[in-house]
């Protein structure tokens, strides 16, 4: 019986081939492509790799750099600041 951590979908079975026969390895899966919260669109700019090495990266390195960056895309953005522009006027 697998325990489980295995049957979480955290992890991913990859076999390995060896001399005189194939081992299971277990590799941690690759985060989903981060997406936009209005347009569902992926956002440029932010790595996809593995929770333990994004955790790593420096805080430049996993957002963009300007309001909403990691959130947002620039386009639905951009929409927000004139929708307000206009709203106040």
């Amino acid at each position: 019986m697998v325990s489980g951590l295995l049957k979480s979908g955290r992890l991913a079975k990859v076999k390995i081939k060896c001399t005189k026969s194939t081992r299971t390895h277990y590799n941690q899966r690759i985060r989903s492509i981060a997406k936009c919260a209005v347009t569902k669109k992926p956002l440029r700019g932010i790595p996809r790799m593995t929770n333990k090495r994004f955790g790593k990266l420096n805080k430049s390195k996993k957002t963009v750099a300007r309001p909403f960056g990691g959130y947002m895309s620039h386009n639905a953005l951009k929409e927000k600041i004139l929708s307000e522009m206009v709203f106040e006027e």
